[in-house]
């Protein structure tokens, strides 16, 4: 009888040189320490001691003068400080993004379809009969010179209305979005590092829309006790603050963001644990952080409707797998009638991905 032998599953790191191996922890640990070169290059060594990471013939000094000519890290020579460079930081985007979403082509097209034919942007392979209104510049030639050999034959060519055929072309819309960050102290609590995974999922976010859709607008919004905007290059050096979690006033920053967008396609993307915690009211802040306050879920859930009158889907993607905090991103989903991703920490990857529009359910990998 034919036996099989199972072994550990180690990733096929064939044609990689000594850099880019270590390259890839390194900027892995950049997402663990908010962008702290220092600190990320500590843990690498002690990695390093553990699992010899490195060789005789290349060491870890050999890898941190690689870094330095090509452009990955900067060192100040008057104090000596070492900072990543916007290379690493968009590289650590791009990774964030391939672990998440997998690795995605760059498109040309900075859109997003819609359903409606029409005079648009991108030619489709389809071909239709002439009507009348249709612009000169729709019709396709070939297939009408095509049709009147057929239909006319060769020796005295002449083109009629019936023989003319239009090529369609897809109409599209761009989209406005702002993403926010939860920053609260509730990202750290009990042992569990929460702004980690969040910090990825937002670099993979931000790295998707301007990537592939370049034509977009993105905004970014952290909240804690308040609310407040900061750029995509900020995204790895986010930290956790002695915050509690006022998602109203990110709501609210985001839903005054979009305001000021023409742009008539606006959605938001919200990364959180899921448990609003504090309200601003006037000069002072109500707060509560044992279980889940209906003065403050009430606001919230307001917030949520509003969105849904003004046509601003959220998205949340909760970094919690706490019962009663999934029931309320559950209800606050239904009331915007938006979407929800429930990610776990251990395999942020894999979400359940309710989407109460169609209904329909499944898991992404």
């Amino acid at each position: 009888m034919r036996g099989y032998f199972f072994s550990k599953y180690e990733e096929n790191q064939e044609g990689k040189t000594p850099f880019d191996k270590l390259l890839e922890l390194f900027m892995q640990l950049l997402s663990y320490t908010s962008g702290d070169v220092s600190e990320a290059l500590q843990w690498l060594n002690e990695l390093d001691r553990q699992f010899e990471l490195t060789s005789p013939e290349y060491g870890m000094g050999d890898f941190i003068d690689d870094l330095k000519e090509k452009g990955y890290i900067d060192e100040n020579k008057q104090t000596g400080q070492i900072k990543i460079t916007a290379k690493t930081e968009q590289g650590i985007r791009k990774k964030s993004l391939e672990e998440i979403f997998g690795k995605l082509k760059k498109s040309k097209q900075g859109d997003h379809n819609t359903r409606k034919p029409g005079q648009g942007d991108e030619i489709s392979p389809d071909t239709r009969p002439y009507q009348f209104g249709d612009m000169l510049e729709q019709i396709d030639f070939t297939e009408s010179i095509r049709n009147a050999q057929i239909n006319h034959g060769l020796e005295s060519f002449s083109m009629h209305e019936d023989d003319l055929q239009i090529r369609e072309t897809d109409f599209k819309s761009q989209t406005s979005t702002v993403l926010m960050i939860d920053i609260s102290h509730s990202m750290i609590l009990y042992g569990e590092d929460r702004i980690t995974p969040a910090k990825k999922v937002a670099m993979a976010l931000s790295e998707l829309i301007t990537t592939k859709y370049p034509k977009d607008t993105l905004d970014i919004v952290v909240f804690g006790n308040d609310a407040w905007p900061v750029e995509i290059k900020d995204l790895p050096y986010l930290q956790v603050g002695p915050y509690h979690t006022n998602t109203v006033a990110g709501l609210e920053l985001a839903m005054d963001i979009l305001r000021r967008r023409r742009n008539p396609n606006k959605q938001i993307f919200m990364i959180t644990d899921g448990k609003p915690t504090c309200l601003k009211i006037g000069k002072k802040y109500y707060k509560n952080s044992f279980g889940l306050d209906r003065k403050i879920t009430s606001r919230c859930l307001n917030l949520a409707a509003q969105c849904k009158k003004l046509k601003i889907p959220i998205t949340t993607f909760m970094i919690a797998s706490d019962p009663y905090l999934q029931r309320f991103v559950n209800e606050f989903t239904e009331t915007n009638n938006g979407k929800a991703f429930f990610a776990s920490l251990d395999h942020l990857g894999a979400f359940i991905f309710k989407d109460f529009e169609s209904g329909k359910r499944k898991t992404l990998y």
